[in-house]
């Protein structure tokens, strides 16, 4: 079995209050969810308006599926325009 998880560190410039924040986030987690069945929480800096950590998991019996996941995940992520990101990790159990 393999777990892989996805850190990624956003910066959304455009967010003015943790509302803004909220819905921009929100908006990714679940389109996240919605096209590669993986769960994604938002785990960090939830006091900032303009910062989040979002950790994408999936697990399967393939490694190569799960690097292809995570990856196209991480796609998504960077092509939404409303968030930067600023770092992003994957890893592998």
């Amino acid at each position: 079995m393999i777990i892989g998880t996805l850190r990624t560190d956003l910066l959304i410039r455009e967010s003015g209050s943790l509302k803004d924040r909220r819905r921009v986030v929100n908006s990714l987690k679940d389109r996240i969810r919605a096209r590669f069945n993986v769960s994604v929480a938002d785990v960090g800096d939830q006091s900032l308006c303009q910062r989040a950590v979002l950790v994408v998991a999936v697990v399967s019996n393939d490694g190569r599926f799960a690097n292809e996941v995570l990856s196209k995940a991480l796609r998504l992520i960077t092509s939404e325009p409303r968030v930067e990101m600023l770092n992003q990790k994957m890893d592998y159990l």
